[in-house]
């Protein structure tokens, strides 16, 4: 049997790895019915009021992040911060690589015109500036970057760097998972007391400024496509590096509706668009599949309401059991609906004791109802007494007993 040369079958084999990359193709994942045509290593779209994950692929892989990185530079900016600052430039700062703003040692900016440079354009040296005056220093400012994180309930995310440059500390790198990225989104869109600047900043289509001096004047032009490309679209920021390959975070609002999309490693050069396809097909999916459904529509079983008995209470007899009304608290926390596909189900818990010895105290917790959906509880409610007994003593006992003999 005749062999081909190693060096060519070397050859052969490089060849072909290269046609497989060069020829990336598309994953096909399935969600519940409906199979989706997605590029990316990893992806999630998200309800933004719930933080509830509608559809995953790889949700929770810890990756590089690129410049998605950047609406945590700017949340962390708005909440500690003020836009009216003046900012200094370093020569650290103005060192940092393409994409960058140009910006000079010792010059002074606007820290609002920096967060338009930063979010609009992407420039790294602009990130880093933000970071410096913010912080006091890049370590310190990603500390800030980490530590809010932590309070929106990341676990899978380190931040290195303000402009998501790749980078190593240890054992970690710069890196999140396409859940937590979306979970990011959603604080900065909804809950961050900053949300609504944010979203001014994100939107903005473009900006001109100059440095304090007046003698540098400069033009930043949003390279959001999303903005343009569907109706409702919120914010968003894309991310490049070799190694996160391309990147993107995106939120849409429509039909009382609010989604986030979150992609990670959605291909390399020349596979720009990917990102684009990906997000239009996970938003129309979560437009489509998605219908908001109230909690209280599910009817409660009859018994969570029903009066509870209280044995060894004082009555207006000895012996006797009394009953008590119960009430229903809602935590605070709990969700008063979610979206829901037309397949998904809202299953009701009860948990409530049978029956009670007193003393009962006015609010005592004598059992809840759960509402789930899938393996998750989203609401909660608390029964509690509406009323407190007493406990029989030898006190009431006489009084009782004295009672029943003058009367009779």
């Amino acid at each position: 049997m005749r062999r081909e040369p190693r060096h060519k079958r070397v050859i052969l084999t490089a060849i072909l790895l290269t046609i497989a990359i060069v020829f990336q193709q598309p994953v096909y994942v399935t969600a519940e019915e409906a199979p989706l045509r997605l590029y990316a290593k990893a992806a999630v779209l998200m309800d933004a009021d719930s933080g509830r994950v509608l559809y995953e692929r790889c949700g929770d892989e810890q990756l590089a992040m690129a410049s998605t990185t950047k609406i945590m530079t700017l949340i962390v900016t708005l909440e500690n911060a003020k836009l009216e600052d003046t900012v200094t430039v370093t020569s650290y700062a103005a060192s940092m690589p393409p994409v960058h703003l140009g910006i000079r040692n010792g010059e002074q900016y606007r820290l609002r015109d920096l967060t338009l440079s930063l979010m609009l354009e992407s420039h790294n040296d602009s990130a880093v500036a933000i970071a410096e005056h913010v912080g006091g220093s890049v370590e310190q400012f990603a500390a800030l970057m980490n530590q809010k994180a932590r309070e929106i309930g990341c676990k899978n995310t380190y931040y290195i760097t303000p402009n998501g440059l790749d980078a190593v500390q240890g054992d970690k790198f710069h890196s999140t998972t396409a859940r937590e990225l979306a979970l990011v989104m959603s604080y900065c869109i909804t809950k961050s007391p900053q949300k609504d600047m944010f979203l001014e900043i994100t939107r903005t289509s473009n900006h001109t400024f100059t440095d304090l001096s007046g003698k540098r004047s400069f033009s930043c032009v949003n390279h959001n496509a999303f903005l343009s490309m569907m109706p409702g679209a919120l914010s968003g920021k894309t991310g490049f590096t070799a190694k996160a390959g391309y990147c993107y975070v995106g939120a849409l609002q429509r039909d009382g509706k609010t989604f986030v999309v979150a992609l990670l490693a959605c291909g390399w050069p020349n596979h720009k668009t990917y990102k684009w396809s990906d997000t239009r097909m996970l938003m129309e999916y979560g437009l489509s599949k998605y219908q908001y459904r109230r909690f209280d529509e599910v009817e409660l079983p009859a018994e969570a309401t029903e009066d509870i008995i209280v044995s060894n209470g004082q009555g207006s007899k000895i012996g006797e059991k009394l009953q008590l009304p119960v009430e229903m608290v809602e935590e605070e926390t709990g969700k008063e609906g979610l979206l829901m596909r037309e397949d998904e189900k809202v299953t009701i818990t009860l948990q409530k004791v049978r029956a009670l010895t007193a003393p009962v105290v006015k609010g005592q917790e004598i059992g809840h109802i759960s509402y789930a959906v899938g393996n998750q509880e989203w609401k909660r409610i608390r029964l509690v007494a509406a009323g407190e007994v007493e406990a029989v003593d030898l006190e009431w006992c006489l009084r009782k007993v004295l009672g029943k003999w003058m009367f009779e």
